[in-house]
């Protein structure tokens, strides 16, 4: 939990994450804004140094001449270098985010105008997901919780350590599921299933909170996702509850389903049995 807050108000830099693909994608932020650093330095340190000691008031006469090839390769290399140097690793993590292969627990992410919908496909475990954040809080009639807008009533509980797919699809309008932690943002388009992955390292249980990142509507900013993660013993404990709920669920329906069947079958027709017996 200490890990999830820390990286939620860590705004200084692009926070690590808790996966694979959100560390990758934190140590190719980190290569290339060095990069841009250095080129920076070099060049800004060039052009002042050029506009100090070579001054007008100083006496100096520009130099006149109209190209040079030497110059011109160098120029040429070295970018062709630095893109090679970004490309390569960028390339390498952004097969690595299509590969949902080998996943443990497979959950489908449906988008509606304004909440989420997630359904366990391999445990028969489905719920929506809505804001719940208090009227009086978005009304401004009282303080504005830590966690404003940022809350649900049901949130989408994962196991750690464990490779978990995602199908991500629309029911209305395109939506995103969006949680920096997971480094997971995918659009959630109707009629059509994009797929992504998360692994949650093993030593990083806690809460993760993300939000819509496509303009949805008047409600968009009122669809958070919270996203709970929880070791393996506790998750499987809550995949155990889940099922009792439902099957619990299922059994009163089918009473109810019983009992009106019962309830308008049609009285017997008593004159008729009295003609059979006689």
């Amino acid at each position: 939990m200490q890990a999830s807050t820390s990286y939620a108000s860590y705004t200084l830099n692009m926070a690590k994450g808790v996966t694979p693909v959100s560390q990758n994608i934190h140590e190719l932020h980190m290569i290339i804004l060095w990069v841009c650093v250095a080129i920076g330095v070099l060049v800004y340190g060039l052009m002042i140094y050029a506009i100090i000691r070579h001054r007008k008031a100083a006496g100096h006469q520009a130099a006149a001449f109209h190209e040079s090839t030497a110059v011109e390769i160098i120029w040429t290399i070295i970018p062709f270098i630095i893109l090679i140097v970004m490309a390569v690793p960028a390339t390498k993590t952004l097969i690595s985010m299509y590969d949902t292969s080998d996943a443990a627990l497979t959950v489908k992410i449906t988008g509606h105008q304004w909440y989420w919908e997630y359904d366990y496909v391999d445990d028969n475990i489905k719920f929506t997901s809505f804001l719940s954040t208090n009227n009086d809080e978005i009304n401004n009639k009282a303080p504005k919780g830590e966690h404003y807008l940022l809350e649900v009533d049901k949130p989408l509980v994962l196991p750690v350590g464990k490779k978990i797919r995602f199908l991500v699809t629309g029911k209305d309008v395109i939506h995103s599921w969006w949680v920096p932690s997971l480094g997971i943002k995918k659009d959630a388009i109707p009629g059509f299933i994009n797929e992504t992955w998360a692994l949650i390292d093993a030593d990083k249980p806690g809460v993760y909170r993300g939000q819509c990142a496509e303009l949805c509507g008047v409600k968009h900013g009122y669809m958070p996702i919270v996203v709970d993660a929880k070791s393996e013993e506790d998750f499987k404990a809550w995949v155990n509850e889940q099922r009792k709920a439902t099957n619990a669920a299922t059994n009163e329906t089918d009473k109810v389903e019983a009992s009106s069947d019962f309830a308008i079958m049609p009285p017997c027709d008593e004159s008729k049995d009295k003609a059979t017996l006689s």
